[in-house]
């Protein structure tokens, strides 16, 4: 793709975040997620939906791993930010949910092929984990609601090493404003953050199509 004149004057920050607004919107208007934050979906879906992230997140901590001396994908990688322990402790109380996915494989399979170029792992990791810190807490709000949790089964919403989310997402927006990539390179940033968020639409739709059974 190719950087409007206005595209190219904007931070990377705001180019990734106003560039990729209809995909977002696209994957979080599935209606497995509108389910899931209207706190009808069951047990038995939310843990389908975990299963599928920790495969999603084993792949994004396996890469981190690999690239934290890549100077550009180590402006973002963060060991206090990564989910993949938190994920397990909550499946451990839902209940695991070993299902087929095509569009889990996909997205692993995606993740790392972003060895080759760190930029294109940022584009990942910007995706999920500002995610997580943002728009994410409500799920773990909603699920604490609707079950009647104590604590339990919601440690992949609790942040406890960052003590304020606002000032760390931004400080990790300022570490991306930072990069030194050129036009060609932000495009290539944002094309992938664009995919990032239809491969999560992937996901939804798989787990759409559970629904039915899924519904409280």
């Amino acid at each position: 793709m190719t950087l409007t004149a206005a595209d190219r004057t904007v931070a990377l920050s705001a180019l990734l975040r106003s560039g990729s607004q209809a995909e977002h919107t696209a994957a979080e208007s599935s209606s497995f997620m509108s389910e899931l934050l209207a706190g009808g979906v069951d047990e038995a879906g939310y843990a389908h939906y975990l299963g599928l992230l920790r495969r999603v997140y084993e792949a994004l901590e396996q890469v981190a791993w690999e690239l934290s001396d890549d100077p550009i994908a180590a402006a973002v990688i963060d060991p206090a930010i990564e989910r993949l322990a938190a994920i397990d402790a909550d499946l451990a109380h839902w209940g695991r949910t070993d299902v087929a996915s095509p569009a889990a494989d996909a997205y692993v399979a995606r993740i790392h092929e972003t060895t080759g170029w760190g930029a294109l792992f940022v584009a990942h990791h910007y995706t999920r984990y500002l995610g997580d810190l943002s728009g994410g807490q409500a799920i773990g709000r909603i699920l604490t609601r609707e079950f009647d949790l104590d604590g339990a089964g919601v440690a992949f919403y609790d942040f406890s090493a960052v003590s304020k989310p606002k000032l760390y997402k931004d400080a990790y927006r300022a570490r991306l404003d930072a990069l030194e990539l050129d036009d060609s390179e932000r495009a290539r940033v944002l094309a992938e953050v664009k995919d990032v968020f239809r491969l999560n639409g992937g996901l939804f739709a798989e787990l759409t199509g559970h629904l039915e059974s899924y519904r409280r």
